[in-house]
């Protein structure tokens, strides 16, 4: 029998690709700075990071892909943040974008985190993504997101290798 123990958030070694909607920048902006500085304070280097800039959050599914498809990365984190507006589009929006990643996530077998504010308000947003590298008062969910893709990336470079079990 083979337990796994979790695992503690340790960036040594590992390459992660950021993709951050530029969508509400003032919100996004904080989470991609949490995200950089807990790769950082898991023992990351700066080198090991690959950084993507994209319009919206629609479009951290197309990026994603591409990061997850890199045979180099181990993980990919996804920031964005959706507010709800007049209209049902946000919810169009938060749902193909989960769908999307999570669909990346079990085809690639790479951990792809959702770090994707949902929120009603921008004063909710940014409460979850703090300021001035200070977590706002729900946490910086960027900084989150990147903790449970190391985590994850590990737990499945064990997974990998386990011995094989008896063939039937």
């Amino acid at each position: 029998m083979h337990t796994l123990i979790p695992l503690a958030s340790d960036a040594r070694g590992l390459r992660v690709g950021i993709a951050t909607s530029r969508y509400h920048h003032e919100v996004t902006g904080r989470l991609h700075q949490g995200a950089r500085n807990a790769f950082l304070e898991a023992g990351g280097l700066d080198d090991d990071l690959v950084l993507v800039d994209v319009p919206g959050a629609f479009e951290l599914v197309a990026v994603a892909h591409a990061l997850a498809a890199r045979s180099d990365l181990d993980a990919v984190v996804c920031l964005g943040c959706v507010i709800t507006g007049e209209t049902t589009h946000d919810r169009y929006i938060c749902e193909a974008v989960a769908n999307g990643l999570a669909d990346i996530s079990a085809r690639t077998g790479k951990p792809v985190a959702f770090g994707v504010l949902t929120c009603q308000n921008i004063e909710q947003a940014l409460a979850r993504a703090g300021e001035g590298g200070a977590k706002g008062s729900k946490g910086n969910k960027g900084e989150e997101a990147m903790h449970a893709a190391l985590i994850a990336a590990h737990a499945v470079q064990r997974v990998q290798r386990l011995p094989l079990g008896r063939p039937a």
